[in-house]
């Protein structure tokens, strides 16, 4: 009997057993049938925490173009690598292999990812080459991947840097008109959800969530084409002078469009080194100087609204000097005698630009001065453009009143004296300038447009013989313009023997299409002032200018007489030899 249960005994636990087990089983069932069936929404919310991500689509910044099309600044796609520093330090034995690959030092690598050791994104190497990128990416390091970004890339390189300016690493702009229309050119970013295997490594997208949305296009007004001349130009100017510095502005007299703007010493844009600081800035609008006589137009125009001169009022200018309050004496080049005001400008004259001031109130000076756009920003939207400096008519004593007739005491820029002198081709119209092609013209009546013709004809006198500036006279073209010379401000008084060199001028003079400024700062040698240093340069530029744009000559007589061989000569010896004997010379 004893035998008999204890075998009942254990047949009952057998079966209690099997029972409990199937009881577990079943709930079990339930349970992930629960869980996975009906009640699935933590667990899959806590499956997609670990492997779908969402990652952002870079957006490419817009392209500037110059008014014909031509690329001035791109954004190409690159790679950046980051890490999760959560997990790629799980694994220290990959970080020598990684720094190596990264090429940076080991120890700041652990040390990088130990400071942000609770976050999930940082970048190791940003912008690099996709060679650099696919070697990184073959040592399958867990926690390392790329991402896709852009890079801007400047085709011009120094030739255009300070007008363009440029980005930073994460492609905002920093300077010139990457700044001022970085919202144009900015793209908006895309969003898409993707999953990720435990390496980092995209496996599989799963949703685009939004559409990246590239930056709009900007089309300068610049041209390329002048631009290099220009840069080409005013390059061989300073070394041959040994100056320091120079800006070239070019305008369009009807619109103010800006052609060119270049200035030296300049940069590469498409290096951030950022070694030299100085060189990234827009001389041509935001360093001011004394223009020297180039006032001395803008002087010729309040005396003739004054009603007391005309361009042959005679104007006693002997001995050559004259002494002002404070004992400043102020000397011309030598002794012209009486000179008509015409003639004041066209061989500048400073007594003669005095005497003028003497006839006129400080109120007359200024308002005219002022008209001209002196004093004030020009409007061109340019981030950090300076507007010069034009003390108001009631600081001025008599001698102030005298020296800025000529050109001192008073500060501009490049594009000021550009644009103000397109005023003498536009009828008196001042323009205000624009980087963007076929913006609308924004434009005021300054002066009466019988005064603006007349002091264009003083400033295309001042180019001739006997002018200051026949230099800058360019083959089969009538040019106007006038020159300025001014000693550098030092320590409360003025350096010796260091200047700034100007010239200001348009073309062709019978119906000027471009207004140019030219600005040589510390130029060495015996040859310092405007005629002798900038005029040639103008010169230089002008004439390949003219010539790109397709402009007519308007002086053709010049032209011919300038030609090795009289016109009919050199046709004929351009024509076959059996060409000619066919026709006569008349047909020629």
């Amino acid at each position: 009997m004893k035998a008999r249960s204890r075998n009942v005994n254990a047949r009952g636990r057998l079966l209690a057993v099997a029972g409990v087990l199937a009881l577990a089983a079943i709930a079990l069932v339930t349970r992930a049938a629960w869980l996975q069936l009906l009640h699935n929404d933590f667990y899959q919310r806590q499956g997609d925490a670990r492997f779908l991500r969402d990652i952002p689509i870079a957006a490419s910044r817009g392209a500037i173009l110059d008014r014909n099309g031509e690329p001035l600044a791109v954004s190409t796609p690159v790679a950046s690598i980051w890490a999760n520093p959560q997990e790629l330090l799980q694994y220290p034995d990959h970080l020598p292999a990684l720094a190596k690959a990264l090429d940076i030092n080991p120890d700041a690598l652990v040390q990088r990812l130990a400071q942000r050791a609770d976050r999930e994104f940082v970048y190791l190497r940003r912008h690099l080459s996709p060679d650099a990128t696919a070697a990184i990416l073959a040592l399958q390091i867990p926690g390392v991947a790329a991402q896709r970004e852009f890079r801007r890339f400047y085709p011009a390189g120094a030739v255009a840097a300070h007008v363009l300016g440029f980005t930073n690493i994460d492609d905002v702009g920093q300077e010139g008109l990457e700044l001022a229309f970085n919202d144009w050119l900015t793209g908006k970013p895309g969003v898409k959800r993707v999953i990720r295997d435990r390496l980092g490594r995209v496996v599989e997208n799963v949703d685009l969530l939004r559409a990246a949305e590239p930056g709009r296009d900007l089309v300068l007004s610049i041209d390329r084409r002048l631009q290099y001349l220009a840069y080409r130009e005013l390059s061989t100017s300073l070394r041959e002078r040994d100056a320091n510095a120079g800006s070239v502005v070019i305008l369009d007299v009807a619109t103010g469009e800006i052609l060119a703007m270049v200035n030296l010493p300049s940069h590469n844009p498409n290096s951030r080194d950022g070694d030299n600081i100085g060189a990234q800035r827009n001389r041509a609008l935001t360093d001011v100087f004394e223009p020297g006589s180039v006032m001395k137009a803008f002087t010729a125009v309040a005396a003739m609204e004054s009603g007391k001169f005309t361009p042959d009022t005679l104007i006693a200018t002997s001995p050559g000097y004259i002494a002002l309050q404070g004992g400043y004496t102020i000397h011309d080049f030598k002794d012209y005698g009486t000179l008509s005001m015409a003639g004041v400008l066209i061989k500048s004259s400073n007594v003669g630009a005095i005497k003028i001031a003497d006839q006129l109130t400080a109120e007359q000076q200024y308002n005219t001065y002022q008209r001209f756009g002196l004093g004030q920003s020009t409007g061109s939207g340019f981030p950090g453009e300076s507007a010069g400096v034009l003390p108001t008519a009631s600081a001025w004593g008599p001698v102030e009143k005298q020296t800025i007739a000529y050109g001192y005491g008073v500060s501009v820029t490049a594009l000021q004296l550009a644009r103000a002198y397109a005023a003498f081709g536009n009828g008196g119209v001042l323009p205000t300038p624009s980087f963007v092609k076929n913006t609308p013209p924004q434009q005021r009546q300054i002066v009466a447009p019988a005064i603006a013709g007349k002091v264009l004809s003083i400033l295309e006198a001042v180019t001739g013989e006997g002018g200051t500036a026949s230099r800058s006279r360019v083959p089969g073209y009538r040019v106007a313009g006038k020159t300025g010379t001014s000693r550098k401000a030092s320590g409360g008084g003025y350096a010796e023997k260091r200047y700034v060199s100007v010239f200001v001028g348009l073309a062709p003079a019978s119906r000027p299409r471009l207004a140019m400024a030219v600005v040589i700062n510390d130029p060495k040698g015996e040859e310092y002032g405007g005629g002798a240093v900038a005029a040639p340069v103008f010169r230089s530029i002008m004439t390949g200018a003219l010539r790109l744009l397709d402009v007519p000559p308007d002086h053709i007589e010049q032209w011919y007489a300038q030609m090795p061989a009289k016109p009919a000569e050199a046709v004929a010896a351009r024509v076959p030899e059996s060409t000619t004997a066919k026709q006569s010379g008349a047909a020629l």
